[in-house]
């Protein structure tokens, strides 16, 4: 059987489509979360927090972070390793929970303080749900680490608590997590077994992607490594086994220009930004500010099928002004393509409640 060879721009239109950024919008929060197969949480300040900043990019002016918090509480969604899922989508990751403290190696860890971990669950069953401020450390064994983490026990336990399927996050207070007992959060479902779970969970993962290379894991944390699904394709100009979502093809596609934020859905895997879009970009939040291209916190601005550029820009909601430093033209951008990002910019700003306010010469530092 001949594999099918795509164009570049198929490609890139089957990406931009299957994340839900062209023409047509999902209808809300959670058959977003369903279409994207997760939202990820990122609370770094800089502009938005990231579930927020993805859903708006999706579902425009009418979304509200009340509408993400409201469909956790309702049960819709629920949170695992920092991402948003389906609750539908549960029982895929039950078998991963069992085993997970084994796979993250912390299992003996978790065993030398059982009591502290045991303690930490009699209070939240007494008490209710509780932050991380709310748990005395009563650690046997203090957590190893040589970095940030070091000795910060009440935290580590409470993740790992999480991850193993015994807490659950219900809410947040601020940039805290609140915890309470997943039993009484969680619905009883079945656990799909492993094998079937990876399969499944592949081909969401697919879906959410469009197209995605071979036999790799677009993002670790989603999938250590995927399942062979859809169908394998060429692309044109374009080294490399790909695979793509049979249903994605031969749509018809209609763009528009919107303002991503750097952990959106389309650029999750940093190798296809680069081969399909040729778009040159990295989060530079972590780098000292003389070595950076674009800015602490750039955001990958998309138009139609391509990404055109990055807006340098940053929140101060102290102030009510959203403080655009520059925009990057990877290329010049016409006249037209000018006023509809401008007016993207614009619309962003006004839905995060604060007045654009460019910095001076910041429309001459365009490049």
């Amino acid at each position: 059987m001949t594999t099918r060879e795509l164009t570049k721009r198929e490609a890139r239109q089957i990406a931009v489509r299957a994340a839900l950024l062209d023409a047509s919008r999902p209808d809300d929060v959670v058959s977003m979360v369903r279409g994207i197969a997760m939202l990820r949480v990122e609370l770094t300040p800089t502009v938005a927090p990231a579930a927020d900043h993805i859903a708006w990019s999706r579902l425009g002016q009418s979304y509200r972070p009340e509408d993400t918090e409201r469909a956790q509480s309702l049960g819709l969604l629920f949170e695992r390793g920092w991402m948003l899922r389906p609750m539908s989508d549960l029982g895929l990751y039950l078998a991963g929970m069992r085993t997970w403290a084994d796979r993250a190696n912390v299992r003996g860890w978790m065993d030398a303080n059982a009591e502290f971990a045991q303690g930490i669950l009699d209070r939240i069953a007494d008490l209710g749900p509780l932050t991380s401020r709310d748990i005395p450390d009563e650690a046997f064994v203090p957590w190893p680490s040589t970095g940030w983490t070091n000795n910060r026990n009440v935290t580590q336990m409470l993740e790992c608590l999480h991850m193993t399927g015994r807490l659950a996050v219900v809410a947040r207070a601020g940039r805290l997590r609140i915890w309470d007992l997943a039993d009484r959060v969680f619905p009883q479902v079945e656990e799909v077994p492993t094998a079937e779970a990876r399969r499944i969970r592949s081909e969401r993962l697919l879906t959410a992607c469009g197209i995605m290379r071979d036999s790799i894991a677009v993002s670790p944390l989603e999938l250590h490594g995927v399942v062979p699904v859809g169908e394998p394709v060429q692309i044109e100009g374009v080294p490399g086994r790909w695979r793509v979502d049979p249903d994605q093809l031969d749509r018809p596609f209609e763009g528009r220009t919107t303002i991503l934020s750097p952990f959106d859905r389309l650029m999750t895997d940093p190798q296809r930004v680069t081969r399909l879009f040729e778009f040159d970009y990295a989060l530079e939040m972590y780098k000292p500010a003389r070595t950076r291209v674009w800015g602490q916190f750039a955001l990958p601005i998309l138009s139609g099928d391509t990404l055109i550029g990055k807006l340098d820009a940053r929140s101060d909601y102290n102030s009510g002004r959203f403080v655009v430093h520059r925009v990057h033209e990877d290329a010049p951008f016409s006249k037209s393509v000018r006023a509809t990002v401008d007016s993207e910019i614009e619309s962003f700003a006004s839905w995060l409640r604060l007045k654009v306010e460019r910095e001076q010469n910041s429309d001459a530092l365009r490049d």
